[in-house]
């Protein structure tokens, strides 16, 4: 697993241990980041199921200016908090151990905003739906955000109206839905 593009391209990551945790492949990464614009001009990214980081570390390698990574799992927070130290980029990275939904009410109460989310949950525990009625609920997008859901091709999702379903692709078992918030 790397950096596919930007200021940290082929940087090697790791991945954490067991089975908790389904890393982003390379090839799917490189597609997400071609369909929602491969650089970006600053901005605040929300990697909400943050695994190994490597959706985060990806936006941030590729123009964002900060990122939370929000994961329960104590070995994804290590690894998060490893690959963040080997790129020494501690100052754009906020990785805090939290449930989702928890980390979505905190964010409400501190009116954080987002330009990016990447929501990637386990297959097996699918809150997209409900996550997603809870940003737009508690104003946590900016206007234009982009938000990408990885979910299993199987699953279904009800995608808020408030919110542009601007890309719905395939990989394998995989499907990306990228949407839009707002003008």
């Amino acid at each position: 697993m790397r950096v596919v593009a930007g200021n940290y391209r082929s940087r090697q990551l790791k991945a954490p241990t067991g089975m908790q945790t389904r890393p982003t492949t390379d090839k799917v990464k490189g597609a997400i980041f071609n369909m929602i614009g491969p650089y970006f001009a600053g901005g605040i990214a929300l990697d909400l199921y943050a695994g190994s980081g490597g959706l985060g570390i990806e936006a941030l390698s590729r123009g964002m200016d900060k990122a939370y990574f929000i994961d329960k799992n104590f070995n994804a927070i290590k690894t998060i908090k490893s690959n963040i130290d080997q790129l020494k980029i501690d100052d754009k990275a906020n990785i805090l151990k939290k449930d989702a939904n928890q980390a979505l009410k905190m964010f409400a109460r501190e009116n954080l905003k987002f330009d990016l989310v990447l929501l990637d949950p386990p297959y097996a525990t699918q809150e997209i739906s409900e996550q997603l009625n809870e940003m737009i609920k508690n104003n946590l997008l900016n206007k234009k955000a982009i938000v990408v859901c990885e979910i299993d091709k199987n699953v279904k999702i009800n995608i808020p109206g408030e919110l542009e379903v601007i890309k719905n692709q395939e990989y394998g078992i995989t499907k990306i839905i990228i949407c839009k918030f707002g003008e």
